[in-house]
This record gives structure tokens, sequence and C-alpha cells, in this order.
């Protein structure tokens, strides 16, 4: 369902000082849900977003799923509540239940030490670190590894130098990093703290690869997502002409440039969503697409752990339980607000507990939240921040709530085919 609405009034809780002007609005309105829809016209027109798409779940049945202004800008496309939108990060929570998976049928456990399983090689004439030989399955699930971007780099985003570096045709592939990676020093030891680490999951996704005997995409596809229904959710490319059906184009606020790492134009300037880095090698920790109605219907599979038909009840807990130590406590020894656990940022909350995971790149942004109430929602952007820099998932986060909160009545049936 496609309309166009004229912004001349927004409610207080929303309000902002924005010119009126036409927005395409796909997908069902929702009489009961005025505050998402308020809240998504004013927001993507404050922040010149081209393209939102917001879907909602109650109790596990989706009650929400609209899309706001143009997928594609230059030939006035509307964006729906079914396009694909890459997730970044939110790709992670995929990974972890993938791993869980392999857990539960008794081919990995926990503790097994990571790298050993794979059996790669450091570049010629180096030796491996044999501090990584003590990194297990859980620190990487848990970011406590030993890898910190912030003290060294991400190299995920390396994908030329180390290409080079090992006489392999550019870009570098995930193995490719790997290698590179095990002869550094780690940046602390393995179970010490938190730190954010792409690269750490990059690496599962080579364990599911290697006990599965598939590809990454294909096992989440086949044992992930097809159980809950869920079947246009796929990896990425790189490159725009080579977008999925059905996907969004992507935009940066600046039109930022950089040097092409692939495709006929490798070393010109290209817009930055569409060439300067390597998404396919972000499979496991950054690479999916997704509908925003898909996420949250991957998100509500665990709300009902005894019916749950990906995961048994005891992987379920495990997931979003706290973690030992410094990652899941502060220095003096008490429990943190929130802390990561296995592939989702966890807040307990009375005898529950509220799990999401954000995601980021240039020209997408994306943002899944299970709140301790039954509600779910994801929201994702066909750009990454405001035109003055702020990263729309943060911004829209609180938002969010408040537009829960401020609804009296919610819908009692499931919406269907949004």
């Amino acid at each position: 369902m496609f309309i166009c609405v004229h912004l001349w009034f927004l409610p207080a809780l929303f309000a902002s000082e924005t010119r009126p002007t036409t927005l395409p609005i796909t997908g069902s309105p929702i009489p009961s849900l005025p505050a998402f829809d308020d809240l998504m016209t004013s927001f993507v027109q404050e922040h010149k977003i081209p393209a939102a798409s917001l879907a909602v779940a109650r109790n596990g049945r989706l009650v929400y799923a609209r899309a706001f202004g143009y997928s594609n800008r230059e030939q006035n496309e509307p964006a729906q509540p079914s396009s694909l939108f890459r997730i970044a990060s939110v790709s992670k929570p995929l990974t972890a239940v993938a791993i869980l998976q392999l857990v539960e049928q008794g081919k990995l456990k926990l503790t097994d030490k990571a790298f050993p399983l794979l059996n790669l090689q450091p570049p010629d004439g180096q030796q491996t670190n044999p501090q990584l030989n003590t990194i297990t399955i859980y620190h990487l699930l848990t970011h406590t590894a030993g890898f910190d971007r912030d003290k060294s780099f991400d190299p995920m985003f390396r994908p030329i130098a180390i290409a080079r570096l090992l006489g392999a045709d550019p870009p570098a592939q995930p193995n490719h990093i790997i290698r590179y990676m095990l002869p550094r020093p780690l940046d602390f030891p393995p179970g010490q703290r938190y730190a954010y680490s792409n690269f750490g999951y990059c690496v599962l996704g080579r364990i599911i690869e290697r006990i599965s005997g598939q590809s990454y995409e294909t096992y989440v596809q086949n044992h992930v997502l097809q159980p809950l229904g869920i079947t246009t959710m796929r990896i990425g490319h790189t490159l725009a002409d080579q977008r999925a059906p059905n996907e969004v184009s992507y935009y940066t606020h600046n039109n930022a440039t950089a040097p092409a790492i692939l495709g006929p134009n490798r070393g010109q300037k290209v817009p930055v969503p569409y060439g300067a880095w390597y998404i396919e090698a972000m499979d496991a920790h950054g690479g999916f697409l997704a509908s925003a109605p898909d996420l949250v219907r991957f998100a509500s599979a665990f709300n009902d752990p005894a019916t749950c038909r990906i995961l048994k009840p005891q992987s379920i807990a495990l997931m979003f339980a706290r973690p030992p130590g410094l990652a899941g406590h502060t220095p003096d020894n008490k429990p943190k607000d929130s802390f990561y656990a296995l592939g989702w940022s966890v807040r307990p909350v009375a005898s529950s507990a509220s799990t999401w995971h954000n995601g980021s790149l240039p020209g997408t942004a994306s943002l899944l939240v299970r709140r301790h109430d039954g509600l779910t929602f994801a929201v994702l952007f066909n750009t990454d921040s405001t035109p003055t820099g702020q990263y729309l998932g943060s911004l829209i986060d609180p938002l969010l709530h408040q537009a829960a909160d401020a609804v009296t009545q919610w819908p009692t049936l499931e919406l269907l085919n949004p």
C-alpha cells in the first residue's frame, strides 16, 4: 500500500522544525499505532534520510510494518516494508545462533580453542602467536578474545594491504585476513575484558563453515532462517550493479568517495558504500541483507524458549547470560547494568531482560531490539548518519521506546504479508 502524507503538523512528542513536504509511506496503516507513523515521518524528514523501514512485533506477532521515503532517490522509488537493507553488525546474532546450534549438535564446545580448528598457516616466514591458540569460541562470541580495534586496527577494512602481503588477488578473503592476523600480538590477554571485534566474528564464520561443511551463508539460511519462514535474507554484494532484488540504494550525506578496492573502477574514486570496502568478506560480522519484518521474526523466536524452533531453552539462556569477569562486571565486581553476551547486548530488567544489537556501515544503519515486555522492533536506514554526523541508530533508539510506551491499545491480530 502506497500513500503520500503532508507533514503540516506532528504531535508534540515528536515535533521538529521542518518544512512541509510530501513523503511516500508504504505498508498498511494501523489506526491504533499512530505514534510510530508520527515518529518515523518526523525523524526521516528532520534528518534528511532517503529511506527507513520499521517493523514491530508484540508477543511474537507482527503488528506494524511500514517504510518511509525513497529506496532509490534518483528513480523516485518508494521504499517498501519488504525492502532489503544492509544490516551491518545486526548480522552477529545470526552467527551466534549458528554456533550455538553446532554446540547443541555436539560438534563444538564453547571451550574449544578456535584457531586450531581452522588449521590455517601464517604468512611465509612467520610464526603464529602462541596466545591465539588460547582463544576459545566463547571468547570470540563475547568479544573477549584480545582484539581491540581502538588499540590496534580492524583488519576487516584492510582488504588491499592484506591481499598484497599474502600475494593474493585483492580484495582479501576471510581466510587471507585470518592468516594475516595469526602472527600479530593481541591487544590484551584472552578473557581479560570486553572489546568489540568484527574480526572475532569473521573467525566464527569460518568455524561454522569448517564444522558444518557448508558456506556460512548457506548454513544460516538453511538452519537459522528457513525454520522461521524467512527466505529473503542473504549476504549482500559490494558493487551497485550486484544489488539483490528489492534491495535499497545507499547514500552518505556528504557524498563521500574513496578508491575502489574491486570492480572495473578499482583504484578510482567511487561512492564509499559501493566499493571502498568489501562486504562479502564481512559475512559473519556484518554482511547480511534483511527486511525489518524478517528481523523481528528472527528476534521474536526467542520470546518463548519452550517453543523456539532454532535453539533449545538452555542455549537461549546461555545466549543472554552475563559473562564472567570484567566483561560482565565492574572492576569492584559489581554486575554491570548492561553487557555483551553471545551476539547480543543485554540489560537485565527485573526477572527478564531487554536485548539488542545495532549496526552501521557507510550508507546504512540498523537497530534490532527485544524488549523485556514482549515488544520487538527493527528499524533500518539507507544512510548511516544525520547531516551533522550523528549515528541514526543511537538517535532513534530512545524515540522508539517513547513511541511504544505511548500506545494505549495494541492490535490483536498479526499483520500478514507486509
